[in-house]
């Protein structure tokens, strides 16, 4: 993976600290903007389900063509990277973005869902661009020592953005139209009508994306990394971890540690999308909690939410406890909710899963950083790898529908059940590994 190094406090060139606040703003409002947009799709799932009238497995491939994307889109986001410059490809990613989201209007007047999941691509490869320009970024504008903290507070507004989404956008997808039917057939005004508030969601969306575009275009000039020395490059290559050459991604393959990170990010991220992709449609369940669509979709909110919390209150924990024990511990928690999903009578059930984004929350950056300690690749390989991996949001869904379709939604439950109890064994190993590492001389 190309990585560019951070400035050298001797040799950087200078930005005051006030360009290099206000650079910071614009970029972490890209944070709240990408994590908004990527859970609007879980509301639009229950929308596209009823008006489409699709099977749990073919509602799941709005997942499966949105995260997509990461598989196929880093590799070229990272030459388009090296060839604009930051602030022209993160210009370019919120072009694409919006391109997406006016392509969703045509999707709904041709009627057909094979339309809306291109939509869904394009919107998705935009993000992909905007995260491999804006994660180093955000790290890098200001002191390195500083970069963690910087990364931290950026992805804190991203799960801001996760967690209001699901409300909002209920209340425009999931309302009026179809969702106002009790009895009797689905009309053609009730469609029209309900693919008409997708319209609407989606044009404010490309309308914001626009604003917000046009901000990034005031302080271009301040989204640029000086020169530097060398010095910073293996901090930078921890923030710049989002798209890897293939050269690269060799290195982090030939490590068993990588391959363990890179599996064990692409079912954490598989089950969470999986949980928050069938949640409203499970809470609406008349034997969980029997409530409208759309106030079972700002429901999801809920879980979200938890996840942002969680985020607080394992960073404290962090402090007292081993990380590879947290991790053990959360996932164990989280795979002990998923069977309570799959067998607990109605309102328990749907607690549980709701709950089970509490418990999400530290394992993705726990992941990473455990593994980036024990990989005998580069950080930039290994990074690059686990970034990768991020494409389990488009497989497992689709498992998890299929499940649904076969045994219940509630059964479904059981596969991210599994995953999660593949992270706590990575865990577990990552613990060993720390027991072991004394008598060898290695972490």
């Amino acid at each position: 993976m190309r990585t560019e190094p951070l400035p050298s406090p001797a040799h950087a060139t200078v930005t005051p600290h006030g360009a290099q606040r206000g650079a910071f703003a614009s970029i972490t409002t890209l944070f709240f903007a990408w994590g908004f947009i990527t859970v609007t799709v879980d509301p639009l799932i229950a929308a596209m389900k009823s008006i489409f009238q699709l099977s749990y497995a073919e509602v799941m491939l709005t997942q499966f063509a949105f995260f997509m994307a990461y598989g196929v889109i880093s590799l070229p986001a990272a030459a388009l990277l090296k060839r604009l410059g930051y602030a022209r490809s993160i210009l370019t990613a919120l072009g694409i973005m919006i391109a997406g989201c006016l392509w969703v209007p045509c999707a709904t007047a041709i009627g057909t869902f094979a339309q809306v999941l291109v939509a869904l691509f394009i919107i998705a490869s935009g993000i992909t661009i905007l995260q491999v320009a804006a994660n180093p970024l955000a790290a890098a504008l200001g002191p390195p020592e500083r970069s963690h903290f910087r990364l931290t507070l950026s992805q804190a507004f991203n799960s801001l953005g996760t967690a209001i989404a699901p409300y909002l956008a209920s209340s425009v997808l999931l309302a009026g139209g179809i969702f106002t039917l009790h009895a009797g057939p689905i009309t053609a005004a009730q469609r029209m009508t309900s693919l008409h508030h997708i319209d609407v969601a989606f044009l404010a969306v490309a309308a914001l994306i626009a604003l917000l575009a046009l901000f990034i275009t005031s302080v271009r000039g301040k989204l640029r990394l000086p020169q530097s020395t060398p010095q910073h490059d293996s901090v930078h290559a921890h923030a710049h971890a989002s798209a890897p050459a293939s050269g690269a991604l060799r290195e982090a393959l030939r490590s068993r540690w990588a391959v363990l990170g890179a599996a064990a990010i692409f079912l954490y991220v598989g089950a969470e999308v999986s949980i928050g992709s069938a949640m409203a449609i499970f809470l609406h369940r008349p034997d969980v909690f029997d409530i409208p669509l759309e106030q079972a979709g700002k429901w999801v909110s809920l879980y979200w939410g938890g996840a942002m919390v969680g985020r607080f209150i394992g960073s404290g924990l962090l402090r007292r406890l081993r990380a590879p024990v947290l991790l053990a511990g959360t996932a164990a928690i989280a795979a002990a909710l998923c069977l309570t999903v799959s067998h607990a009578p109605g309102a328990l059930a749907g607690w549980a899963a709701l709950a089970v984004g509490l418990f999400n929350s530290i394992m993705f950056p726990v992941i990473f950083t455990l593994t980036l300690e024990r990989s005998s690749a580069s950080n930039a390989a290994t990074s690059g790898l686990l970034c990768m991996a991020i494409v389990g949001g488009a497989v497992l869904p689709v498992i998890v529908g299929q499940v649904a379709d076969a045994t219940g939604l509630r059964s479904a439950y059981l596969v991210p059940m599994l995953a999660y109890l593949c992270i706590c064994a990575f865990a577990i190993g990552a613990i060993r590994s720390d027991r072991l590492a004394p008598a060898r001389g290695e972490l």
